[in-house]
């Protein structure tokens, strides 16, 4: 055997020995609420990790749980943290023009008992899982998922934390003195023309009333929809006042990070 061959011969070796490292498992999940709606999650987490993590819980846009919320999940399940992007409309329904998403969403924003049950199904479904800590949750929304994961707060579920990434801020349902235990992180877009100010103006009344740990972010320049890729050809598509901004998108994730660490992590909680 000439040089050549003992080299590939133990190059290949040292390649077969080497470990398998594990990735980002995914997997769908059928579950109900309260009422029996069928709903339809996506849970994402690394089976490298053997020990239970915190997990947090995803809500996504008013466009129901498309790519985008199952996207987050899995960059979540990344970090360590096991993640279920919920579904809040049924049956996993998604819409693709504002139209239908517009309806979809005010079937559940205008019943708050229907909302209430849909999002403890799922964080009670996040909570149940084998790779969970359920004493440690936290939940994340975007857009139309940002107003569920304050409103989550609001109603004192069993949360550490919640991170609204250009949410709604009204409420029909405004927090009561020393009734929100979790840490509430909103990440708003200055120029976002979705957000009128007096609504901002009203959170933050709120949540200094209520005596939450508040912290209120907003980005200069940055518009409706700012984490999201599609958010330009979005705009163009259906005339939306909406645009992705690269700066506000890593910025409000590390920040997010920075919440989660804290919550989870910090000797303090």
């Amino acid at each position: 055997m000439n040089h050549l061959t003992t080299w590939l011969a133990a190059s290949l070796l040292a390649i077969v020995s080497l470990p398998l490292h594990a990735a980002v498992q995914t997997r769908v999940i059928d579950y109900k609420a309260a009422d029996g709606t069928q709903l339809r999650g996506y849970f994402a987490w690394d089976d490298a990790i053997k020990e239970k993590r915190p997990g947090v819980v995803v809500v996504h846009e008013w466009w129901g749980l498309n790519d985008y919320a199952q996207r987050r999940a899995r960059e979540l399940a990344a970090l360590g943290y096991p993640a279920l992007a919920i579904d809040m409309y049924g049956n996993g329904q998604t819409a693709d023009n504002p139209k239908d998403a517009g309806h979809l969403m005010h079937t559940v924003v205008g019943d708050t008992e229907r909302q209430y049950a849909r999002s403890l199904a799922g964080l009670e479904l996040l909570k149940a899982q084998p790779q969970v800590d359920a004493k440690k949750v936290a939940a994340i929304g975007y857009c139309f998922g940002g107003k569920m994961v304050l409103d989550m707060a609001r109603r004192n579920m069993e949360l550490a934390g919640v991170v609204s990434f250009h949410g709604a801020l009204a409420t029909a349902t405004r927090a009561e003195k020393g009734k929100i235990k979790a840490s509430v992180l909103v990440l708003n877009g200055e120029a976002d023309g979705f957000i009128p100010p007096e609504d901002i103006d009203a959170l933050k009344t709120e949540m200094k009333t209520a005596g939450a740990d508040f912290t209120f972010v907003n980005y200069p320049g940055a518009k409706h929809g700012f984490t999201s890729t599609d958010a330009d050809k979005l705009a163009k598509e259906h005339g939306m006042d909406i645009a992705y901004n690269p700066a506000a998108d890593a910025d409000s994730w590390k920040r997010m990070q920075a919440l989660l660490q804290r919550i989870f992590h910090s000797s303090n909680h």
